[in-house]
């Protein structure tokens, strides 16, 4: 089906919802088979599908030209494409390095766009931004650097009428800047804040997700910029404001997770050994076998980091 399917896709019109958003659910599922061999050639298939690819880029182009609601609504119709695009294009950038797939056609994006997408936020569905983070989090992984995609516009927001040697930091993070990536930061803090009043699982984690793949490409990238991101005093707030909810145990996935991003780059006014021996003791006095399974893989990776 997966041949059909895909070249039904590259006949389609973005408009064309009913058909287009089951086709491409199906093309991201197949893409997610189980085995290495299945994926690959999933990725084989549609990469090598040029109309597809063509209709991908006009889904996504379709993100910036949907003008937010006035208020908070259900998922449209619209909006559902979107994501379906969104996932099924950061899949892709994952997949086609993972086998070294040859690319026939690429995706032009614009990153600036994407980054504001998530910083500014405009009342998008929280679906439609967690599928747009799935994919910043795909480039983010990639360097930026995935023969898929080729990012265009950079810098636009910066409003230079002609080129400016950039400063060594600023060179270490291309395509990112150093403004870029603190209002991103900032931004996921603000979707913490969001997390407590929804309770939305979700975009928790989306959230902690995105804030672990951006510290990771920061680290490689430039140290510094990494160890200063990892210690914001603001983070300490946020992820006791977390235990603060209803469930005040440190055995929550996404408050481990964090404890081990900031155990990892040495974040000792975030996480201190009071907080790191309470831990220890919840996990002691807790039935492990009874931990949800995302509960017990975040346990195992914060218990290595220790």
């Amino acid at each position: 089906l997966l041949l059909p399917v895909s070249n039904l896709c590259g006949k389609c019109r973005p408009c064309d919802i009913d058909l287009l958003q089951p086709s491409l659910n199906f093309l991201y599922w197949s893409l997610h088979q189980p085995t290495p061999c299945s994926q690959q050639r999933a990725v084989a298939v549609l990469l090598s599908n040029v109309s597809l690819l063509e209709l991908l880029q006009k889904v996504l182009e379709c993100t910036w030209e949907r003008s937010p609601p006035s208020e908070a609504a259900p998922l449209s119709p619209e909006d559902a494409l979107l994501c379906s695009g969104w996932l099924l294009v950061a899949s892709l950038v994952l997949y086609q390095h993972r086998y070294n797939t040859e690319v026939h056609q690429t995706l032009s994006l614009d990153l600036t766009k994407v980054l504001k997408a998530v910083i500014f936020r405009n009342k998008k569905p929280i679906l439609l931004l967690v599928s747009i983070m799935q994919f910043l989090r795909a480039g983010l992984r990639q360097n930026f650097s995935s023969s898929l995609l080729v990012i265009v516009g950079q810098n636009t927001a910066q409003g230079a009428v002609e080129p400016q040697p950039s400063p060594p930091q600023e060179a270490a993070l291309h395509p990112l800047t150093t403004q870029q990536v603190l209002s991103l930061l900032v931004s996921l803090q603000n979707l913490w804040v969001h997390i407590q009043l929804q309770k939305d699982l979700l975009l928790s984690q989306a959230v902690v997700a995105c804030l672990e793949t951006l510290v990771e490409y920061l680290y490689v990238k430039n140290k510094d910029v990494a160890l200063h991101v990892a210690s914001q005093p603001w983070h300490r707030f946020l992820l006791f404001a977390l235990l603060s909810g209803g469930q005040k145990s440190f055995l929550q996935p996404e408050v481990l997770r964090l404890m081990t991003l900031f155990l990892r780059y040495q974040s000792s006014n975030i996480i201190s050994q009071k907080e790191i021996s309470q831990i220890l003791q919840e996990a002691a006095e807790a039935n492990l076998a009874e931990l949800p399974q995302a509960t017990s893989r975040a346990l195992h990776l914060f218990l290595c980091q220790v």
